[in-house]
């Protein structure tokens, strides 16, 4: 359909594409997080269990998980003439990626390593690709 991509498109408008797609996969991926749902379509695993009946002080309850992540300060978009990602940087993202692949890791410092459920933070789905073609296509078309 399209022949050779962004290069028919003049060099200071690609940063903008760019950019526009970048911000459209970015909420597309907030999206599926509040939604709860991996890029298959499947719900996350639920939390564990926690004995909360000892716990003093209030009890929070119904919390969604990944209230802070997919937010834009740490769901970052990077993109440069040829490519676009969309994922998490610095300590945030050694915390989706355990959740990603379901790594075991530490809850706190000293605390003893636990494994967590696999629950997909970024992924391409059918409606994502479907982004990408439109926002290319409305960029491209003059």
């Amino acid at each position: 359909m399209l022949r050779g991509g962004l290069a028919f498109v003049e060099a200071f408008a690609r940063p903008e594409g760019v950019r526009l797609v970048g911000q459209a996969l970015r909420r597309s991926q907030q999206q599926r997080i509040i939604a709860q749902q991996n890029p298959n379509g499947s719900k996350y695993a639920p939390r564990k269990q926690r004995n909360l009946r000892g716990k003093l002080g209030r009890v929070k309850r119904k919390v969604k998980m990944f209230r802070k992540l997919r937010t834009a300060s740490f769901l970052r978009v990077q993109g440069d003439r040829n490519a676009i990602s969309v994922g998490f940087t610095g300590r945030i993202a050694r915390i989706a990626r355990v959740h990603q692949y379901g790594l075991k890791d530490r809850a706190e410092k000293g605390a003893p390593s636990v494994g967590y459920e696999q629950r997909e933070l970024l992924g391409l789905t059918e409606a994502d690709l479907d982004i990408i073609r439109d926002q290319l296509l409305t960029h491209l078309t003059p």
